[in-house]
């Protein structure tokens, strides 16, 4: 089966900061990080335009030979390069993006996963396995326990040593990255996917990782994204789930061994 892709703003007057490519041999997937309104994030050209650059710089890294961290490390060097003396590379709030890249090549499966994105993989023995950069997360609820009286942003340990990394400026998050191989033997199938589309999974608690996969893998991967909207939509009036922005930008990729 070939690549599968759907993608839905999370506000259809704005930009979609996600974005997703895919060449004959892999796939990307990115989530620009986006910055609380109205705050300067030092650069001209906004999260969407630094998004769709990365990505593409990415998607023809796939079609080498060189590692997968090597391809993310020179297509952060380029971008940085890219946004100018006009941007303030140094700002924290500068545009960066969450990764994750599928290489397929000869008898094995390589990937990279960077930040909250998700990545799903579908195995000859049926079981679904997920590989996720969980550092964000831990550091949220790790500053949802500090008791000190200091109320630190968790914005303020991206790409910091022992915070959480992005795709920015900073090629040392290529280091950062989860990364391996797996023989296609051994995979059935995979499903990655932006934070907006996990929300059934992280936030509503209406689906296992195994049940995200199945629905994405089975029926496509629109149909994931609609079942994160609906329960979205349940949830407009009475923000029992969702205290921040009603809907997100939402991906998936999915991909199924021929």
């Amino acid at each position: 089966m070939p690549f599968l892709l759907a993608t839905d703003p999370g506000n259809p007057d704005q930009a979609n900061e996600d974005v997703a490519a895919l060449t004959t041999n892999g796939a990307v997937l990115l989530d620009g990080a986006s910055a609380p309104a109205g705050i300067d994030i030092g650069c001209e050209h906004g999260v969407a335009w630094h998004t769709r650059r990365l990505a593409g710089l990415l998607l023809a890294g796939l079609l080498g030979t060189d590692s997968l961290r090597t391809v993310l490390a020179q297509a952060i060097t380029t971008m940085a390069e890219l946004h100018g003396p006009a941007c303030d590379v140094t700002d924290q709030e500068f545009p960066s993006a969450t990764v994750i890249l599928v290489r397929l090549t000869g008898e094995q499966l390589d990937y990279l996963v960077l930040s909250d994105s998700v990545l799903l993989m579908r195995h000859a023995n049926g079981t679904v396995s997920t590989i996720a950069d969980t550092r964000l997360d831990d550091l949220k609820t790790e500053l949802g326990r500090d008791r000190s009286g200091a109320k630190r942003s968790v914005r303020t340990l991206r790409n910091t040593p022992g915070g959480f990394w992005t795709a920015g400026v900073d090629a040392r998050a290529a280091d950062e990255a989860l990364t391996g191989s797996l023989p296609l033997t051994d995979v059935t199938g995979f499903a990655a996917m932006t934070d907006g589309a996990t929300r059934g999974v992280e936030v509503f608690g209406s689906q296992t990782w195994e049940d995200c996969y199945l629905l994405a893998a089975e029926k496509g991967p629109g149909a994931l994204i609609d079942h994160v909207r609906e329960l979205e939509q349940g949830d407009a009036d009475q923000g029992r789930y969702i205290s921040g922005k009603l809907h997100d930008d939402a991906t998936v990729v999915t991909w199924t061994h021929d």
